[in-house]
């Protein structure tokens, strides 16, 4: 995959600005991961009133539950997981200062309009590469719901991890492109 941006991680609205569906960026610093049930607790939590694990103001979620670390290793396996099992859930995350999510296969109408209406941004992982993403991961800590096992929301640091707009800030869907 050509490379055609690196990016610092936190995004700013600024940098999203400048990124078009179909764009292969490589992105290094922190994001965090969380799936199915990380979500559904993340839900539970807004709706009870209490905080979230993290502040999600200008953050990435990366939609993967890790396999457990071999030794010496930081992480285990690393690959997406089909994002649209999290569509429910994310408008609601957007709207509260996501900025942009990880993961494979196209998104619900909702989640683009979410998408779109907060300037974030969708990112494609390639699956089945869980173990190259891993290469890319630095350090990978625990930060809530230790309980979900790989489902646990973590924080990690990245460097050079390669992904691809499907859906950038304009509404512009890769995946629904017309040939």
């Amino acid at each position: 995959m050509e490379v055609a941006v690196n990016i610092h991680l936190p995004f700013t609205k600024d940098v999203i600005k400048t990124l078009k569906a179909g764009d292969n960026i490589s992105v290094s610093g922190v994001m965090f991961t969380a799936r199915d049930a990380a979500h559904k607790r993340m839900a539970e939590a807004l709706a009870a009133g209490k905080p979230l694990p993290f502040d999600l103001t200008g953050q990435t979620i990366y939609y993967a539950g890790p396999c457990p670390a071999k030794p010496g290793r930081v992480i285990g396996s690393c690959g997406p997981t089909t994002s649209c099992r999290m569509d429910q859930f994310a408008p609601a995350l957007l709207d509260l200062g996501l900025l942009a999510m990880v993961g494979k296969g196209d998104r619900s109408d909702a989640v683009a309009d979410a998408i779109k209406r907060n300037g974030a941004v969708y990112l494609a992982a390639i699956g089945g590469a869980g173990a190259l993403y891993a290469n890319a991961i630095k350090q990978a800590d625990v930060i809530a719901y230790e309980d979900l096992g790989p489902e646990s929301v973590k924080r990690l640091v990245v460097e050079n991890m390669p992904l691809t707009v499907v859906i950038d800030c304009f509404g512009n869907n890769l995946y629904r492109r017309a040939s």
